[in-house]
Parts: C-alpha cells; structure tokens; sequence
C-alpha cells in the first residue's frame, strides 16, 4: 500500500491499494519521488545544453562565416570619420619604382592571443588607397639631397587619405628592397639619413630612425609569407575540427611539450630574375653538417608575432631562400647563353654551320613545334626553330638547377629542411600562375599529371595554330605572342624547379598556383606592418584591464553561467525532496504516537509509559 501525506498547505492523507496497479508503482514514495525528480532534472539538463550547444555552436559557424566572408568582400569605403580606427603606412621602395600603402584596423579587442586586423585603406570610390612613381629610389644614389623631393608625393597623397587628427599616432615606414641593396653601404646611408632629416619637418606622421631602412631578401620573404597566411586566417585559433592542424616544437622552448595549431602555408613565387620559397619549419632540425648549420641560420628566421614576448603560441620558425637566375626570363636568358656558347664551340671543332642561318637553324625543343626565335650576342645571330619535345626539354635543363648530391639540399645545392607533405600547403604564384594558367587554362589545383600533359599536348602543337587560337581569343585576356613563344620553355623551367630543384614529389596535390587571394593581391607590406606594429595592442590590453579586472570573466562566462544555473536548480529540488521526505516521517511517528494512544483508551487501561534508563 502506498500511503502520500503531507502537512502542508493542510494535513491530508490518502492510500492507494495495490490491487490492480503495476509492478513498478509497488515501491516506496521516496523511491518513486526521488526517481521522478532525477529524470526531470536530467532531462532538464540536457535539454539545456543541447540548446545552448546549438545555439553558440551556430553562433561559432556564423562567426567564422561572416570573418571569411568579410575577407572575400572586404570592399567597402573606410570609414575616416570612425574615432577607433587606427592608419599605418608602408612605402615599398622596390628597384624600378616605389609605391606606398595605407592600412587601418579597429582597436584590439583586448584578447592577447589575437593579432590586429589589418586591413588595407580604401577611399570614397572603394579603391585601394595606392599610388606608384617612378623611377625607383636606388637612381638618387648620387644625388641623395632630392631623395626626400622624390618621395614626397607619395608621402602627400597618404596624408589627405588619413585623417588629420590620427597623423601623430600613425606610424610611417619606408623599407627600401631590391634596387638600394646593390649600392654600396654609403649611399644607401646618405639616402636614408635624408628621409629621416627631411620627412618629420613636412609631415607629422610617427617616423623614427628605426622606420627607414633596406630589407633583406630574407626579411622580404617573411614579410610576404605572413601577409598570405594572415589573409587565409592561418594565424587564428580553431576548435573546428575539419580544420587543418600541425604539431609545432616552439622554439626556445625545446623542454616543452609540442602545441597544436593551425597549418600555414608556404609560399612559391616565382619572378621573372629570382624564385623565392618560404615555409614554416613546425619541428626541431638536424643538419647533415657544422657547415650545413651556419648556411641555415641564414636561411631560418624565427619570431614572435603575437605582442606578448612570454606567449610562444604565435611565435614561429620559417625557412626563407631566394635564387637569383632561377626567374623564368633570368633561366631563359641562362639557358639561350649555353645554347649559343656550346652550339658556336660545335661549329667550330666540327666545321658546321648549325644555326648560323635560317635555312640550317638550331633545333630547339624548348619552343613549341615549327616557332622561330633568334639569339645574338657579340654581333652574331643564331636562328632556333621549335620542335616542341617537352620530355627532352626538361632533360636539357636539369642541369640548370645546380642540384648537389649532399642531402636536404634544393637548387645551388642550398639547404632545405625537410617539408611534410602529406600535412602540408603551398600556394604558387607569379610564373606559378601565369605558366598553368594563361595558356593552359589550368590555374588553380595543381596536378602534376593534368599539367605535363597539357604542357606536352601545347608544345607540340604546330605555331600556326597556336597563332590562330591566340588571334581568336582563346588564351588570358593578358597574354601576349612572347608568352606563347615561350610558354613551353616555362612550363618545363617551372616543373623541374617544382620537383626536381624543390624536390616536391608528382604525387603532391596541396599546391594553388593563384594571382590572388580571396580576390586580393597581397603585397609583402601587409606581413611588414602586421610584423612591425605587433605591440600595438599592449595599449589596448592594458586599457581593458584599467575599466575591470573581471571583463574577461563577465565576456566569456555566459554560457558557464547556464550550467551554474541548472545545478542550483536541482540542488533547490534535491533540497524541497528532502524536507517533504522529512515531514512525512514526522507525520508518520506523529500518527504512530497518536494510534497507540487511542488503543489504550478502547482498552480502559492507562497509557503505559516508557521506563527510561536509571
């Protein structure tokens, strides 16, 4: 029999007789009320929490959408009138020109474990604020007085772009590249001694010493690997799971254990005089050699991009090497050289004539079938026609990558740490693009395959069509009779130094050959200013930590706050179950007390009366 009473709001009482009911309502009421009231409350929970799993973990995906999408479309006018904004400016001082940069970005949003998000400025028209002259910087070297003349233009044109009152708080750098580092230290000292004179006195921009100087291929190099992999979002944490992730070794901190973050990407950038490779190297090296050690400390640079110089979670190593002579026209021009110096030396010993007229050319099966080309040199001509056999091309020119027999080596026998490939991504761009893309249409994925094959299929195609396909249209709008000419000899150029210089297998699938990314065209000056300006938000850290010690707490605890809720929830339940329990055994020994009672007065007999103990 089961039996519910209860004092409160009256004293009532009722049974319920086991006949007819089931098995399982044959328990006792502490037994049903405690089961009944831990189903609800687990119940409870857990519908909670999958509401709150659903509703922040969509909010987390729409986050991470509307971040990316921002990327994409990111081609709204700045906003000068808006007070938080913050303007940086970048003067790229390259050999045949210079061009400066402006930048802007919001305040810091006080997380130490983010970078600033930089962005470049765009004006009313939603242009990148951008402007070029010429002629480059290095051409003042014997006149370093007008150097400041020179740049002063560019210099005008940033300023009526940032607003006035931001001017003194904007920093101005001016890093000068290629052209100023082949003149010799005393000039490139009077023109840079001549910035830093002449630019404070015109203009109020934030320019100290340290803010004009020549930059080394290296530093060029990681400047242009930290602006893509900013722009992919490669330097943002993730929970997503189908996010790619690498075991990093932080270096300095060998003792410790290994951190897990995102993937970056490599770089491959090939120009028309140099190529250049950059890549992190996430663990620990070993050199084959002391030599070998020297050589990589060169070539390895490691830094701290985060602004906190005890945070190691943004700190990172990255191989930079640059190859002068392996551009696609640099290697055209090397490879035309030896033609004409082993070709002459033939002629001679042998007594021909081979490609000294046009009747008897040389057989060239770097340029596609049938096409003539001419090289002269010392007053002398020698005539080429294509045969268009790009299998033997690239056996020619193998021996133009300079490779060694020494290990971890890549072209000019230089040293290259080991790339992961089965976790690794590189993107390829300038003649990495243009070769897959202008004349083959494959740009994009590369596929080592799909490409040999639509390389060989182009070689081999007699000129007079290429010219007729060309005169109709069908190549990129930007391709020009010299590309066609030569696209078979790069094509192979490209290929070789891809895998047999880099050492890249056939099989790999994770390279973009690509001009842009998300329909920008990332310059290394976004990696400089994102680099130089890097503790920047200590500012804005130490303000949030000035208005309250607990914001963190108060920004990220919201959902915490919930599961804090539930549990004092059921600890109130557990809490009214155990009172009730507890007034009904006082009912109970109350209506025990008063039953026996009212036995012994039916008996005529006093209520005995319990002896306690002597």
């Amino acid at each position: 029999r089961i039996s519910i009473s209860c004092l409160l709001p009256a004293s009532w009482h009722f049974s319920i007789s086991p006949v007819g009911c089931p098995r399982i309502l044959n328990t006792t009421l502490r037994q049903i009320v405690v089961i009944g009231i831990l189903a609800a409350a687990v119940s409870l929970l857990y519908y909670s929490l999958v509401v709150i799993r659903n509703k922040y973990g969509r909010a987390y995906r729409d986050k991470r959408f509307h971040r990316y999408l921002a990327r994409v479309t990111d081609t709204e006018a700045t906003d000068t009138n808006n007070p938080n904004l913050n303007y940086g400016i970048v003067v790229d001082c390259g050999s045949s020109g210079s061009r400066i940069f402006v930048y802007c970005w919001p305040r810091h949003n006080g997380n130490p474990h983010d970078l600033l998000d930089i962005k470049q400025m765009r004006d009313k028209n939603r242009k990148p604020v951008v402007m070029k002259i010429k002629p480059g910087i290095s051409e003042f070297a014997s006149s370093p007085e007008k150097v400041s003349d020179y740049i002063s233009p560019l210099l005008s044109f940033a300023a009526e772009h940032v607003p006035r009152a931001k001017h003194k708080e904007t920093p101005l750098y001016i890093l000068c590249t290629a052209g100023m580092r082949i003149l010799p230290e005393s000039q490139q000292k009077a023109i840079l001694e001549d910035l830093l004179t002449d630019i404070p006195v015109h203009f109020d921009f934030l320019f100290s010493d340290s803010h004009a100087e020549v930059i080394s291929g290296k530093q060029e190099g990681v400047y242009a690997w930290i602006g893509i992999n900013f722009v992919l979002g490669r330097f943002e944490h993730t929970d997503d799971e189908d996010e790619a992730i690498v075991e990093v070794h932080v270096p300095g901190s060998e003792n410790k254990e290994a951190i897990f973050r995102k993937r970056t990407v490599g770089i491959l950038d090939m120009g028309g005089v140099s190529t250049q490779i950059a890549y992190e190297v996430p663990k620990t090296v070993s050199f084959a050699s002391s030599q070998q050690e020297e050589v990589a400390k060169n070539l390895l640079a490691e830094f701290n991009l985060g602004c906190d110089a005890h945070q190691t979670e943004h700190v990172y190593r990255v191989y930079v090497a640059t190859f002068l002579g392996f551009g696609g026209n640099a290697a055209r021009q090397r490879y035309e050289d030896s033609l004409f110096t082993s070709t002459m030396l033939k002629n001679r010993l042998l007594g021909k004539q081979t490609g000294m007229t046009s009747d008897s050319p040389y057989l060239d099966p770097c340029l596609p079938l049938d096409a003539q080309d001419e090289i002269q040199q010392n007053g002398q001509t020698m005539y080429l026609r294509g045969t268009g056999d790009f299998n033997l091309c690239r056996e020619i020119i193998q021996p133009f990558m300079n490779k060694t027999n020494e290990t971890q080596t890549s072209l000019n026998g230089v040293y290259q740490p080991a790339v992961h490939f089965q976790n690794s991504e590189f993107y390829g761009f300038s003649e990495f693009y243009y070769c897959t893309e202008d004349v083959l249409r494959m740009g994009g994925d590369y596929n080592a395959a799909k490409f040999t094959k639509a390389a060989k299929d182009y070689c081999a195609t007699k000129w007079s069509v290429l010219r007729e396909r060309f005169d109709h249209g069908l190549y990129a709008s930007h391709a020009d009779l010299h590309r066609l000419k030569y696209q078979c000899f790069k094509s192979a150029w490209m290929y070789e130094v891809f895998h047999s210089g880099f050492s890249f297998p056939v099989s790999y699938s994770n390279l973009k050959t690509a001009l842009q990314v998300y329909d920008k065209e990332v310059q290394w000056t976004l990696g400089a200013i994102l680099y130089r300006t890097r503790f920047l938000p200590l500012r804005d850290i130490q303000q949030e930590n000035f208005r309250g010690s607990h914001s963190h707490w108060r920004s990220f605890s919201f959902v915490y706050n919930h599961y804090l809720f539930f549990v004092c929830f059921l600890i109130v339940l557990l809490s009214i179950l155990l009172y009730l329990l507890r007034l009904r055994r006082i009912h109970r020994r109350m209506l025990r007390n008063s039953s026996s009672t009212s036995l012994w007065i039916e008996e005529g007999l006093p209520p005995q009366k319990i002896t306690g103990p002597l």
